[in-house]
């Protein structure tokens, strides 16, 4: 039952992933690129990490992985605010919308 639950959280991860690289791919500016990379990277390293410590059980190594979770949580959103701060400190736009009113026709 237990690498059942692992297998179903390490999948979860590897979607999360997957999705974070087809938004870092499709979208057209450095803010939505980061933003997709920031959400989808932490959820997905936090999946696959607790898959982990949900395979080996509780002993010294999990508390390790939990430390490292927390690490993550912590520094991934940090970087990406950094990232953008800096973009948008460059000059740096929001592309303009490509959706077109229906209501001027």
């Amino acid at each position: 039952m237990r690498v059942i639950i692992a297998t179903i959280f390490l999948f979860g991860g590897l979607f999360f992933f997957m999705v974070g690289t087809i938004g870092i791919l499709r979208f057209k500016d450095v803010f939505t690129r980061a933003h997709s990379a920031a959400k989808c990277d932490t959820l997905g390293a936090m999946l696959s990490l607790t898959s982990l410590i949900i395979y080996n059980g509780i002993n010294w190594v999990s508390l390790k992985i939990i430390l490292i979770i927390i690490f993550i949580w912590i520094t991934n959103p940090t970087a990406t605010h950094i990232i953008t701060k800096g973009a948008y400190g460059k000059g740096k736009v929001i592309r303009e919308k490509e959706v077109k009113d229906n209501a001027n026709i």
